[in-house]
């Protein structure tokens, strides 16, 4: 895959995350990594209006800028800070979805409620309310990327990695879809989680493992 390819896919992505309402004007970020670059999205710009060249290439080690363009996202260290803590990041999808949004503003831990959420999500953690764009916000993401691949920010949003787009842009909807779930039973009772055995029997499912691994190739 090569860099145009990584730029084209950024696209694909960003659209589909602004059409499914994961964010709203210039809101959220998004990266991908390629031989120790990151492409980021670049800062004022609705995601669903880059045009493949105009995402920011960033080298992840110095932080330099290594073509001339845009600036980049001032979520920048975020995305640096991850990308260096966890290798095996290949991108991250970082919305305001509204429904994540609204679980932080009531709740913390997301439970683990149905089999798509215990197989390609997994435990979602949760970061209280830290200023955006700041090296404190980059810091407290960076110390859960190792082991979460979720993470809900208090009063903010989402942040979703994953090994390549895909991923992380399916666990991101599948995070908001949790969180409207959640929010919906909660109008009613307390919503019941999954038992750890029931977790555990989904993860052994081989029809699970097989989407994973569709999930990790990039098309």
């Amino acid at each position: 895959m090569s860099s145009q390819d990584i730029r084209n896919e950024l696209c694909r992505y960003a659209r589909k995350t602004v059409a499914n309402k994961l964010v709203v004007g210039p809101g959220g970020n998004i990266s991908a990594k390629h031989e120790g670059k990151m492409y980021l999205s670049p800062s004022g710009f609705a995601l669903d209006e880059i045009e493949p060249e105009q995402w920011v290439e960033v080298d992840i080690q110095s932080g330099e800028l290594t073509d001339i363009g845009l600036r980049p996202s001032s979520e920048v260290l975020m995305h640096l800070y991850a990308y260096r803590v966890n290798p095996n990041i290949g991108a991250i999808v970082h919305t305001h979805p509204p429904y994540c949004i609204a679980f932080t503003l009531v709740e913390e831990k997301l439970p683990v409620m149905f089999p798509d959420q215990a197989a390609l999500v997994g435990t979602t953690t949760y970061v209280p309310y830290v200023l955006p764009t700041t090296d404190k916000l980059a810091d407290a993401v960076a110390a859960e990327v190792d082991r979460f691949s979720t993470i809900l920010l208090g009063n903010h949003g989402l942040v979703t990695t994953g090994r390549n787009l895909r991923e992380a842009y399916y666990r991101t909807e599948v995070v908001e879809e949790s969180a409207k779930i959640y929010l919906i039973a909660s109008a009613i009772r307390k919503p019941k989680a999954l038992t750890d055995e029931e977790y555990a029997e989904i993860a052994s499912l081989e029809s699970e493992a097989y989407r994973i691994q569709l999930l990790q190739k990039m098309k």
